[in-house]
């Protein structure tokens, strides 16, 4: 089950009820045993004292049965009506109590007359001795006790004490049994005083805990809170913010080790746009001042060049070169110049409605020479319906140049195919080959200024290094993607997608980035969503 936001984002809030709970916890747990503790020394005390008076009172009557000369069962009745009665009102340090006199089974067969069970419980409440208490007197001729459960004053029962000892009567009544029952209803008020005032104190404290756990939390987590807000607004650009310090403690520093981290990084961020600018100025400066010169140049180049025939070999073979070189040299220009203006953010889209069908057959038609010299046969496999968008032709004709260009150079003479596909958002143009491929990693490289898969490999088509380069700027300033996919000896696949509408995000792409007649799970690509469609879009 995902925890809610508010618990994942708020350290305060997880400190604060972590701290609160675990609180809550130790208090109910201590105060538990508290209670505990105070119950069974009540208890015990109330047993102890119980267990003296009951001693006493059977000692006291035993006394007063012994020194009787009475041998009437009248007088016996009256003495142990009065014994009762006496010890039933002395009372002691174990409180109130009734007293029972019962006779035991063996006096069952005394004569006629003789004394009756005596009690001093109310009529309308009879105390109640357990037969397993009495059991134990008769067998141990000892006193025994045990729990019971008295009626109070009121008729609810409440919990007690019963304490038995052995007598014997005057003349032929015989034993008897003296039971002593004291209530323990006061212990139990006790206790319930107790467990109350447990219960408010040690909900008070977790109050206090939980308070004291939001303020403590307060101050640790507030400067890191105001450095996370800091930590954004540089992030966003706004290099100027600092913390406030305040004190000396540990908090006072890590503000002004975070201050003069800000004041650093602002510093080297500086540096690198000051040098970043002073770079794209000096590219585009000297492009533009090579222009002149390289004018010059080409109009004497090509001044030989058109008369290279009436040269001897050599010399006409300079001329040759010459020239190749400075096509060369003037689409390295060109290239620059237009990184130049992707750098300096000056690149900017003219969208119009365009058939990128018509644009790829437009390629391909292009490269038919170099496809004819590297023995490449570049096909397109495209729906007989428009796929159309709104895009910069000349832009998007510059993508799918390189991407064919590449495709073909790298094809080592084997079949090129540019797909074309469309859904309802998206326009896509895939080109395949089944040449050298790309190696694990490099599907990432390939769109670095001046990167080559292999350095020794020379350019038979005077390729600059820039060209996948500029066709990456071009797919991202329509807001589209340019991905690859590529696995050795299986050849490589360049997938353009572009959103239908200006301005439109992407989501998926109506092609694949591996291509399904790849050999599966060897393939190295870099690339995004992929949303099958059949049909016209």
């Amino acid at each position: 089950m995902p925890r809610p936001a508010v618990w994942r984002r708020s350290l305060r809030l997880r400190v604060v009820t972590s701290t609160t709970v675990l609180s809550l916890v130790v208090i109910a747990v201590l105060g538990q045993f508290l209670v505990q503790r105070i119950a069974d020394g009540l208890i015990d005390a109330k047993v102890a004292a119980g267990l003296a008076e009951a001693a006493a009172g059977a000692g006291d009557a035993q006394e007063s049965f012994s020194a009787s000369g009475a041998g009437e069962p009248q007088l016996v009745t009256e003495l142990a009506a009065q014994v009762v009665q006496r010890l039933a009102t002395s009372g002691g340090p174990a409180g109130l109590n009734d007293v029972l006199l019962v006779r035991s089974p063996s006096a069952a067969d005394a004569p006629p007359g003789v004394a009756v069970d005596l009690s001093s419980c109310p009529a309308d409440a009879p105390c109640e001795v357990p037969e397993r208490l009495r059991e134990r007197v008769r067998a141990t001729s000892a006193q025994q006790w045990t729990y019971v459960t008295t009626p109070a004053e009121d008729g609810r029962p409440v919990p007690g004490l019963a304490v038995g000892s052995p007598v014997v009567l005057p003349g032929t009544a015989g034993p008897y049994e003296l039971y002593y029952l004291f209530p323990l209803d006061q212990e139990q008020e006790t206790l319930g005083l107790v467990r109350r005032t447990m219960l408010a104190g040690g909900l008070a404290l977790v109050v206090l805990v939980a308070l004291l756990a939001w303020l403590v939390t307060r101050q640790v987590v507030s400067p890191v809170q105001a450095a996370a807000r800091i930590a954004e607004r540089l992030a966003a650009g706004r290099l100027e913010e600092r913390m406030h310090m305040r004190g000396e403690d540990d908090l006072a520093r890590l503000a002004a080790s975070f201050n003069r981290m800000a004041t650093n990084l602002q510093g080297q961020i500086r540096k690198l746009e000051e040098l970043s600018r002073v770079q794209r100025r000096f590219v585009s400066d000297v492009s533009h001042e090579l222009r002149t010169p390289l004018t010059t140049v080409r109009m004497a180049a090509d001044v030989l060049h058109d008369a290279r025939e009436d040269f001897d070999p050599v010399t006409r073979r300079s001329a040759e070169l010459l020239q190749t070189q400075l096509d060369r040299f003037e689409s390295l220009l060109a290239d620059l110049l237009e990184i130049s203006r992707f750098d300096a953010g000056a690149a900017s889209l003219e969208p119009e409605e365009v058939d990128l069908r018509d644009v790829a057959q437009h390629v391909i038609d292009a490269s038919e020479a170099l496809a004819e010299a590297k023995g490449s046969d570049v096909v397109l496999v495209a729906p007989p319906w428009p796929c159309t968008a709104e895009v910069d032709r000349r832009r998007v004709d510059r993508v799918l140049r390189n991407l064919v260009v590449n495709a073909i150079e790298h094809g080592e003479g084997g079949p090129v195919e540019v797909h074309v596909a469309q859904d309802r958002d998206a326009v896509a143009v895939a080109v395949r080959d089944h040449g050298c491929g790309l190696r694990p990693g490099e599907a990432a490289l390939v769109f670095n200024r001046f990167w080559r898969a292999d350095p020794a490999r020379a350019r038979t088509t005077g390729g600059t290094g820039l060209g996948l380069s500029i066709a990456l700027e071009d797919a991202q300033l329509h807001g589209g993607w340019l991905q690859a996919w590529g696995e050795p000896g299986d050849g490589a696949q360049f997938r353009l997608t572009l959103p239908r509408r200006a301005g439109q995000e992407l989501a998926a792409s109506p092609l694949p980035l591996e291509p399904p007649d790849a050999r599966r799970g060897r393939g190295s690509g870099v690339g995004g969503p992929y949303r099958r469609t059949a049909g016209r879009a």
